[in-house]
């Protein structure tokens, strides 16, 4: 075997380790993607929770799909009856990147609780809706609470917190208050807002609306009151929420939503 033969030898080696390094380093440099939770077709990957009905029960068409949005609406209910419900995708998420476009449309449902007027939801690390009792109000969970200016003049942020039977830690401390406000701007009237949640397990969870940062805090966990007749091996006071579901809220005001994607920062 003379020398040119064992050089090219080595040399062609050498490239296809280089060229499998190569590849690896490619690999691991892929960014994830942002994945959609809606398809804008139907609700085929999203369950229904609607207090006072069983799991799976779309009591009166709340939640339904139409041109390419998710409305929630109360036209075949007669009284409300605190019938708050929820519409959640199918899996839990724990390190992520959520965004999402909302807007309040048409008119209150009268008999509806008052603070309803104008404000829904996005709930976050909730427990499973299959593990709520049928008389369960509120999934125990984190909420980012989406508000409407109520044309008076005063300011209404959105993209608030509030935590039905959890806490969070704010500013340092366990924050015992049901709802902490953002520092957003008030939005009047029928327009679109984006909305982003960025969670990161049991640490750090950043709310932005439009692009601005508007509220942080850390540690959410169970805890707190608010929701009632829930099952008690479910809520465990102080136990760390590192993930958990994500639901689209109903509690008496008309509301769309759109545009639903995530990007999975786990890896």
């Amino acid at each position: 075997m003379n020398k040119t033969f064992i050089s090219r030898k080595l040399l062609l080696i050498a490239l296809l380790a280089a060229g499998v390094s190569c590849n690896e380093n490619k690999q691991a440099e892929k960014k994830p993607e942002w994945v959609s939770l809606f398809n804008g077709k139907d609700m085929n990957d999203w369950i229904v929770k609607i207090h006072h009905h069983e799991v799976g029960e779309n009591f009166g068409n709340t939640f339904r799909v139409e041109d390419s949005v998710i409305k929630v609406r109360y036209d075949q209910y007669g009284d409300f009856n605190d019938q708050f419900g929820h519409l959640y995708y199918k899996e839990p998420f724990s390190h992520y990147h959520l965004k999402f476009e909302y807007r309040f449309v048409g008119k209150w449902y009268p008999s509806a609780p008052e603070y309803t007027l104008l404000n829904s939801g996005v709930m976050f690390h909730s427990q499973d809706p299959r593990t709520m009792p049928k008389e369960q109000d509120w999934p125990i969970s984190v909420e980012m609470q989406l508000l409407a200016g109520l044309g008076d003049g005063n300011a209404r942020p959105t993209g608030n917190m509030c935590s039905p039977g959890t806490n969070v830690v704010y500013k340092g401390k366990l924050d015992p208050q049901h709802c902490i406000e953002s520092s957003s701007k008030t939005y009047e009237g029928e327009q679109w807002v984006r909305g982003e949640l960025i969670v990161l397990g049991d640490s750090l969870i950043t709310h932005i609306i439009n692009g601005d940062t508007v509220l942080q805090y850390s540690k959410p966990q169970i805890g707190g009151g608010v929701v009632t007749n829930y099952d008690p091996a479910i809520k465990i006071d102080g136990k760390l929420l590192s993930k958990g579901f994500i639901a689209l809220q109903s509690e008496g005001q008309p509301v769309d939503f759109r545009k639903i994607e995530i990007l999975n920062l786990e890896k």
